[in-house]
């Protein structure tokens, strides 16, 4: 099994444990490597990113614990990083501030589509560092617990209108991959995960062609691409991100993947990883990848 987990959350953002609980779980577990990934800081109140206030005393605790466990495991300082475009701060800027050893990118927030486009009419050529301020009431949050949340931003910003709501989430996506520097591409298939079946299958092909294009553009920028866990051992979905089929189709592409546990409890490390690596191997993967002292190294499975 997998005995390393790139992707992890603490107290800085929306985890449960302090980081130290974490590190000597990794250790008790007989991990190699754990990389914390807090939700990166972001220009508005919020309750699940890290405080840009806060990053120095994380990025300083964590390179504290790296030295007092650096003959037990390897660590590393990173972030998830939230793609909001025109508000976020570019990645590269983020990481080079913050002296990062990798970012993992993601969608969790999608903006409403008639925010983005006044955005466009008033900033049309892209600036560095944040553009906009951003009320959180202009914003869809297609993660957490409450799939609450999703029906009532389905409703509020698409009029209930499925289709428009997922190829503008493949947008944004496909905007992140295009135009930001990063690593690894989290969970890049969560928007199916309040879904439910309710409201589209996987197997229709307007939802297969927009996953399929979102997958070959993170082939073209040689991206990882992460197996996350956290729906099933949360019971939010009932498989992966991505999906079996989409692993197969990025085994054929040769898209390097890891396994994540997206963990935000010490308890959750290492959570499904089983039954990642074996879904792996079903879709023909023969080894994930890591990261040591800045590089990626491939690790049989």
């Amino acid at each position: 099994m997998q005995n390393y987990n790139l992707h992890t959350h603490s107290i800085y953002s929306d985890g449960k444990s302090q980081p130290r609980e974490i590190v000597e779980e990794a250790v008790r577990q007989g991990f190699t490597t754990l990389g914390f990934s807090e939700h990166s800081p972001l220009p508005f109140d919020n309750t699940f990113s890290v405080k840009s206030a806060d990053m120095p005393r994380y990025v300083a605790e964590i390179a504290q614990l790296k030295e007092e466990f650096k003959d037990k495991i390897d660590l590393y300082c990173a972030l998830e990083a939230d793609y909001l475009p025109g508000v976020s701060e570019p990645f590269a800027m983020t990481k080079k501030r913050y002296n990062l050893d990798y970012l993992i990118g993601g969608v969790h927030l999608v903006i409403n589509p008639a925010f983005r486009q006044a955005q466009r009419l008033k900033d049309p050529e892209p600036v560095e560092g944040p553009t906009n301020t951003i009320n959180p009431d202009e914003i869809w949050f297609i993660d957490g617990p409450k799939w609450e949340v999703y029906e009532e931003g389905l409703q509020k910003f698409f009029d209930g209108d499925i289709r428009r709501a997922v190829r503008r989430f493949f947008e944004q996506s496909n905007e992140m991959i295009e135009n930001e520097s990063f690593d690894i591409i989290a969970h890049f298939d969560k928007i199916k995960m309040h879904n439910r079946d309710r409201y589209f299958h996987e197997d229709e092909p307007w939802y297969r062609k927009h996953a399929l294009e979102t997958l070959d553009l993170i082939r073209e920028k040689g991206l990882v691409m992460e197996i996350n866990t956290r729906g099933i051992y949360k019971k939010r979905y009932n498989g992966f991100y991505p999906s079996p089929w989409l692993m197969e189709e990025a085994c054929k592409m040769g898209v390097p993947a890891i396994i994540s546990a997206d963990a935000h409890h010490f308890s959750e490390i290492s959570l499904e990883f089983d039954a990642a690596e074996e879904a792996l191997k079903k879709a023909g993967y023969r080894s994930v990848v890591n990261f040591k002292d800045g590089q990626w190294m491939e690790i049989p499975i």
